[in-house]
């Protein structure tokens, strides 16, 4: 495999569409550029897969499943407008209101050419607005978008590990839990290593007290 594909590879496209016919079409066109695809239905699995749920659109029994399986990284979304109770312009506004997600780059597809409804998109964050049937050469301008996304995410990942010992991803894993013992073993040490600091101050201070400075002073004559 060469280094090009290799690279694309590692991303990974949501595609959104209450269509069979255009989930295929989509999906078969990703998959020849070789991204990774990932499938669904309608714009409430999507929010399922990206968990963004909330009660109105799912019972707490998807919710759960959700926060169990959803530990893959998006890059791209692509999805449709049209689609019965969440619109691809819905669930766009929910993934640019998401403080996580708002950097996922989000493409919006529709059989429709309506220049007030492309504008909405575009205006609140769609990266491209795409008119169905979907092209090759519409696929190929995603992978600027892509980039784009990789590197923001990237970013926010240095500024997490700058701030934090670990990041894991949900469920914890006893794999995880296992890689806190060198932190642990960390915070010990800065702790004792304080704590001997203190310890060395102390004789110093109690030379230097107030007490001591004074009752040397009062033991003098006062010299008239």
């Amino acid at each position: 495999m060469s280094t090009g594909i290799a690279t694309e590879m590692e991303f990974h496209v949501l595609a959104v569409d209450d269509s069979i016919i255009d989930r295929k079409l989509i999906e078969r066109l990703l998959k020849t550029s070789s991204y990774q695809v990932t499938v669904v239905e309608s714009g409430v699995k999507a929010l399922e897969f990206l968990g963004l749920v909330d009660d109105e659109n799912t019972n707490s029994n998807c919710i759960s499943t959700n926060r169990i399986t959803h530990h893959v990284e998006v890059n791209l979304i692509i999805t449709d407008y049209s689609m019965p109770s969440v619109t691809g312009y819905d669930l766009l506004r929910k993934i640019k209101d998401s403080a996580s997600l708002k950097d996922i780059p989000v493409v919006i597809m529709s059989s429709e050419n309506i220049p007030s409804r492309i504008n909405s998109c575009l205006e609140h964050g769609a990266e491209e607005f795409f008119l169905k049937p979907v092209q090759q050469s519409d696929v190929n301008k995603l992978r600027p978008h892509l980039m784009r996304g990789k590197c923001r995410t990237q970013n926010q990942q240095n500024n997490i590990n700058k701030r934090a010992e670990e990041f894991f991803l949900k469920p914890v894993q006893q794999s995880d839990v296992n890689k806190l013992r060198p932190h642990l073993m960390r915070g010990k040490c800065r702790t004792q290593n304080q704590q001997n600091i203190i310890n060395k101050r102390k004789p110093l201070e109690e030379c230097l007290s107030p007490d001591r400075t004074r009752t040397r002073f009062n033991d003098l004559a006062l010299v008239q």
